[in-house]
């Protein structure tokens, strides 16, 4: 995949800091969400070290032709306006059905009151518009990608160039 223009700077700062190659490992390059609020609320967390997970739609990686992150692939995390604020590495993912989410995921995805009750509510709402972007109605049973990850750069509690 190839590193966005908007991007590379950040990411040439990030893979000298390294201290190993990171080029194969190159994953993506978004943004959390899908409004500026929520985009910029969520990587702020990851920033503050709360946030080490996210979930995404199976269905929605089908339709976009989007390939599932892997262990060890690292991708570069925006605002909404575009800024590189992270890179992060996948640690694990996991494909669930949307009602066998764990406690523990939730937990880790860092939002709300860290509960599944939360959890539920807020991604059922962002998966009902997801499934209406792309032409499908949301179930209980829906495939849902649980992508854990580790923060790689800036350092938890320090600001990268951007």
């Amino acid at each position: 995949m190839t590193i966005p223009a908007s991007a590379r700077t950040f990411w040439d700062r990030y893979a000298a800091s390294a201290g190993v190659p990171v080029a194969d490992r190159y994953y993506d390059t978004f943004c959390f969400g899908d409004r500026q609020s929520l985009a910029d609320e969520l990587v702020a967390l990851v920033l503050a070290g709360h946030k080490r997970g996210t979930a995404g739609l199976y269905w929605a990686f089908e339709a976009d032709g989007r390939s599932l992150p892997y262990p060890g692939a690292l991708s570069v995390v925006t605002d909404w306006a575009g800024t590189p604020k992270c890179v992060i590495q996948t640690t694990a993912v996991d494909i669930v059905p949307y009602d066998q989410v764990s406690a523990e995921f939730a937990a880790i995805e860092g939002e709300g009151d860290l509960s599944l009750g939360f959890w539920r509510e807020a991604h059922w709402d962002y998966f009902g518009r997801e499934c209406a972007r792309i032409g499908r109605l949301p179930a209980e049973d829906m495939p849902v990608v649980c992508h854990r990850f580790a923060l790689r750069y800036p350092a938890p509690g320090q600001h990268a160039q951007t």
